[in-house]
């Protein structure tokens, strides 16, 4: 394997996931550079090595960052979704007859990232994130014990012991992907909804949302603030000044009175208004980053005075912050040393001290994250006025942080180097100039940034005080966090003060003034994922029955946490592969025979469910997972998520799609990415997005481009062996009754006949995208191999849909992004299964026990029995 293809195998971009909404960053916009990280104990072992004799141009952490635009593309393309069309879903969702039968939650325990058992060569096991759920987004917590989190796409939560015990509190409303969370005067809990860290696989919201008793209430569909007007927006953070909340949203600034919540949101300020909603530009396909608003800086002793920060992470000429002048909205052009060139104003986060004598901030640099491969991160600044006029000054910058016990030393990875994805500050309530900032890492000063120390670092990996050995662990290197921070509060719980990190693992703390080492790093978190909350976002899920005990093994690929598994008997879930987890397939004969991809097919096997006490380190021949990736993964021509299946009447044929469509049938035995064949080459410029095969027969559905920039799609048939292959005629215009000109998610082939295939189309239809041959429907029935296509929708929402499968008495059950529906044998209607909250639905499969499982993209793994 060449040097610059391990290195794209090491690297992967943490800033994947979703709710159930619209998304926050819809293809056609210009990538971000999120930046690399290593994926593995093997990359963080062999990476200094690995740098050496790469000889390439460093371009990976662009194609990593187009690859998580690839999970918007889904729904986005050909066009620009308007505004609306999820809450109609959910609407027409709720509206259908139930199925019957109840949800069983499987993954409601806890999930340990360090998981002893699982120390082969693929897992991150070992580096210190301890217990994980899926990524925080936003988090407040009181004096009085309460802490509330808001997940990136499974709701808000709240505990009443300091964090832990955790009860969902917003499975009510019609969304459940978090932006904000705040506190107001009168202890009432304001929940804006909608993920605002422009990562891919963020979701919009319904709005803002009011919760008068956060103590012992729940919120409700009937708690909204205002209006319409924040619907389908991100709200990134909420400020209060004086009588009035300010929401800083994916369609500028807004503002509402605190006391009187009826009435509609008054709009401060887009710097753009032609690309909203009703404008001029509104259908233009860079609309959705033409008024992005990051954070609101009100002066403490002034609150008339107020400086609002703008700006698409990738830059554009409105980026800058504004103040009022004359009664209208200016460009401030000086702060000090805190920038205001558009060029150098991006993703900007506020933190203003209890006293009034601080404010801090951080600035990510859209000209820096497109020439500097070590970081974007511009700088933390603290104003001493106390003003957010300042003047400005700068106390960090990411060499600084670097050399503060960071985690992240090397060239290319270096703090900040995802600073457009990764920013917090919290300020001590009783010490000013104590100052906690989130990056990729948890940072601390105690001096107003005189000196720093890196309290959470990225992990433990080439720390000397690290082994992989577990009975070396114990009291070596301290627990750390997960990476990726995004969120942070104080509070106290029993007389105690705490200070709270929300990031990509879920929610750890430790004591305010807490212990540190000689190296900086702390050595008192406590992760607070007890397996009560469970926020994980997966993409896929794999079912077997357990080589060992009675009962089948259940595992899934999730965002940024690897792939969990969960064995029958277990009090606690394990993580035996690491970084981005994509799709699986596993044995329903052998829940421990696993193929688990990466990403862009990056794909390992192993027979023993990866149960491996890290001895490999030292004995290359007992590792027990084994790396054999199509070769598309070495020439980039893979979507981030890829498909990967197995023959329904063969579980040892597999079929992988790329710009290729690779088959092998060698099964969990395959050890080399040499043994898959090309079977067929789907053309240049064209990806696979999803395949499945029976009795050898497969197909492929592709995209290309998939972008709103000429998007096109088809469907392409022939045999595992390489024969009888053809590309289907599918009308470009997607006329109403053929399949639409949108993304093909999924296959599923009747067990009983090859030649029977339904296909699932993303997207939304017609009514709802401004794009050519968005068409209508969103499942399709060929009885023809193929040829012909029927639109079967029906009475089912317009909503994504993701994922079918065909049962063997002939029903069909259809995974969407806000749920999962039943189409019985013998009708043409759609039918409810069960209740979920409105979180996305990736992909379901049937189990060995008859049960269907599906993984949700935010609140874990589900079961039901439909039988």
């Amino acid at each position: 394997m060449s040097a610059p293809t391990r290195k794209r195998r090491w690297l992967t971009i943490c800033a994947i996931t979703a709710t159930a909404a619209l998304i926050a960053v819809p293809a056609g916009a210009a990538p971000g550079h999120g930046g690399p990280r290593p994926h593995s104990v093997t990359s963080a072992l062999a990476r200094a090595a690995t740098a050496a004799d790469d000889g390439d141009d460093g371009g990976e952490a662009d194609e990593i960052a187009e690859g998580a635009d690839q999970f918007a593309e889904a729904r986005t393309s050909p066009g620009v979704i308007q505004p609306g069309a999820y809450g109609a879903a959910w609407a027409a969702l709720n509206a259908l007859p139930n199925a019957g039968g109840t949800w069983r939650h499987d993954t409601g325990l806890v999930y340990n990232a360090d998981d002893p058992r699982y120390r082969d060569i693929d897992s991150n096991s070992s580096g210190g994130a301890g217990n994980v759920t899926g990524r925080t987004a936003a988090l407040v917590a009181d004096n009085a014990g309460y802490v509330y989190e808001g997940s990136a796409g499974g709701g808000v939560w709240r505990s009443r012991t300091g964090g832990g015990n955790w009860q969902a509190i917003s499975d009510a409303l019609p969304a459940q992907a978090t932006g904000a969370l705040a506190l107001d005067g009168a202890g009432r809990l304001w929940l804006g909804t909608g993920e605002a860290t422009t990562n891919a696989d963020a979701y919009l919201g319904s709005g803002v949302y009011l919760l008068s008793d956060p103590r012992h209430g729940t919120f409700s569909a009937y708690s909204r603030v205002g209006g319409k007007e924040l619907d389908n927006t991100t709200v990134h953070t909420l400020r209060f000044g004086g009588d009035t909340v300010w929401a800083s949203t994916s369609r500028g600034v807004w503002s509402h009175s605190v006391s009187h919540t009826g009435g509609p949101w008054k709009l401060e300020f887009a710097p753009n208004p032609d690309f909203l909603p009703g404008g001029s530009q509104a259908n233009d396909p860079s609309a959705p980053y033409k008024n992005i608003a990051n954070d609101v800086a009100i002066d403490p002793k002034h609150p008339s005075r107020v400086v609002l920060a703008v700006g698409w992470r990738s830059g554009d000429t409105y980026n800058g912050f504004y103040a009022k002048t004359g009664g209208s909205w200016q460009r401030v052009t000086s702060l000090g040393e805190l920038p205001t060139a558009a060029t150098d104003v991006g993703n900007v986060t506020f933190a203003r001290s209890a006293d009034g004598s601080r404010y801090y901030a951080i600035d990510q640099s859209p000209a820096q994250q497109a020439a500097d491969p070590d970081s974007s991160l511009a700088g933390i600044y603290t104003s001493r006025s106390g003003s957010p006029l300042g003047p400005w000054t700068r106390i960090a910058d990411y060499p600084t942080l670097s050399a503060a016990g960071s985690a992240l030393n090397s060239s290319g990875f270096m703090p900040g180097v995802q600073a457009w994805y990764n920013q917090f500050l919290q300020v001590d309530p009783n010490n000013a100039d104590h100052l906690y900032a989130g990056l990729e890492e948890v940072f601390e000063t105690t001096n107003a940034g005189a000196t720093w120390s890196a309290v959470g670092p990225y992990w433990n990996f080439n720390f000397p005080c690290w082994s992989i050995d577990p009975s070396r662990q114990t009291g070596a290197c301290s627990q750390t966090i997960h990476p990726d921070q995004h969120a942070a509060a104080i509070g106290s719980y029993h007389g105690r003060t705490y200070f709270y990190a929300g990031n990509d693992g879920g929610v750890y703390r430790r004591p305010v003034n807490g212990a540190q080492d000689s190296s900086g790093h702390a050595t008192d978190w406590a992760s607070l994922n007890d397996g009560t909350i469970d926020t994980l976002q997966y993409y896929s899920v794999g079912i077997g029955k357990d080589p060992a005990f009675r009962g089948v093994a259940v595992n899934g690929g999730l965002q940024d946490n690897g792939q969990s598994v969960l064995r029958p008997h277990d009090t606690v879930m394990g993580s035996n592969f690491g970084g981005d987890g994509a799709d699986t397939i596993t044995d329903p004969a052998n829940g421990c025979n696993i193929a688990q991809e990466y990403v862009y097919l990056a794909v390992q096997v192993t027979q023993n469910c990866a149960v491996n006490d890290g001895s490999w380190t030292t004995d290359p021949t007992k590792a027990t997972s084994y790396s054999v990736a199509p070769a598309d993964n070495a020439t980039g021509e893979a979507r981030f998520i890829a498909p990967l299946s197995a023959d329904i009447r063969n579980s040892n044929a597999w079929v992988a799609g790329g710009r290729h469509v690779w088959t092998q049938s060698h099964g969990y035995a395959i050890r080399s990415s040499d043994e898959w064949t090309n079977a067929f080459d789907l053309g240049e410029g064209r990806t696979a997005t999803a395949v499945a095969a029976s009795g050898g027969k497969v197909y492929a559905a592709w995209c290309g481009p998939c972008n709103n920039q000429g998007f096109a799609r088809g469907i392409a048939v022939g045999n595992a062996d390489g024969t009888g292959w053809h590309q289907i005629d599918l009308p470009a215009t997607g006329a109403d009754g053929t399949v639409p000109n949108r993304y093909l998610a999924g296959f599923a082939i009747d067990p009983r006949n090859a030649d029977h295939v339904y296909l699932a189309v993303n997207g939304f239809s017609r009514h709802w995208t401004e794009g050519p041959g968005a068409g209508v429907g969103h499942v399709f029935e060929s009885t023809d191999g193929g040829t012909t296509w029927k639109d079967i929708s029906s009475n089912m929402p317009d909503v994504p849909s993701d994922s079918l499968v065909a049962l063997p008495g002939g029903g069909l059950v259809l995974a969407t992004d806000l749920g999962v529906i039943y189409r019985a044998p013998g009708s043409t209607g759609w039918k409810r299964v069960g209740h979920l909250p409105a979180v996305a639905v990736l992909q379901i499969r049937t189990g060995p026990d008859g049960r269907l499982y599906a993984a949700t993209h935010g609140r874990g793994i589900f079961s039901i029995d439909l039988r």
